[in-house]
């Protein structure tokens, strides 16, 4: 069964004023949905791929015909992207984690605005288009990592549960060129009772983030 772009959990214009309607419209229905469809054409050959979660094609890579490697690196990493970024938002959201989390990033970063802002630094760092994550890295702790384009940290071994997309396609149409603004916006859409549950399953590597 050829993937499917996953329903958004929410309306178009509820992450407003953060995120406007116009960019999670372009941003779902135009960049989600193409990384999909070209998902389905590279792998329209190997059916026995086909029946993979994408998130393990990711973990995966270096073991896909050379062929279709890079299409499903840059597709198949998209759509693993977007279905997670979708779920870690909410409207009338924010705030901090509770529990086990929380007390993880306090024990790490010591202090969760230091925290923030080493994500928000990592973001901004970042050169041309990526993302910036969260991770239970290989060591089994906490790391904030950024990646290239559409690249996942579990190409990599590392198992992310909080991420940003600081492509200009995320942000532009309402923040421009202002990346740190959109940082800094997006700390009042993050629904960190999604991202608990996220942790939870990284500690286990056992992370789902497509349907």
């Amino acid at each position: 069964m050829a993937y499917q772009i996953p329903p958004l959990p929410y309306p178009f214009d509820a992450l407003e004023p953060y995120i406007n309607t116009l960019t999670m419209d372009c941003h779902y229905n135009g960049h989600h949905k193409a990384y999909v469809q070209n998902l389905n054409k590279a792998l329209a050959n190997y059916p026995d791929l086909q029946q993979k979660r994408p998130e393990d094609l990711l973990v995966s890579l270096h073991t896909l015909p050379e062929s279709i490697r890079t299409a499903v690196r840059n597709n198949g990493g998209g759509h693993v992207n977007h279905s997670f970024f979708w779920k870690i938002m909410a409207p009338k959201a924010g705030g901090k984690p509770q529990g086990k989390l929380y007390e993880d990033i306090l024990s790490h970063f010591g202090s969760f605005e230091s925290f923030q802002e080493k994500f928000e630094a990592a973001g901004l760092a970042r050169f041309g288009s990526g993302w910036v994550w969260l991770v239970v890295n290989k060591e089994g702790k906490l790391e904030i990592l950024s990646t290239p384009n559409q690249d996942n940290p579990l190409s990599d071994g590392h198992q992310p549960f909080l991420g940003c997309d600081v492509w200009e396609h995320a942000y532009y149409l309402k923040y421009q060129f202002r990346r740190g603004e959109w940082l800094k916006a997006f700390w009042n859409v993050v629904n960190w009772t999604a991202v608990e549950e996220f942790y939870s399953q990284a500690l286990n590597k056992n992370l789902s983030f497509c349907p």
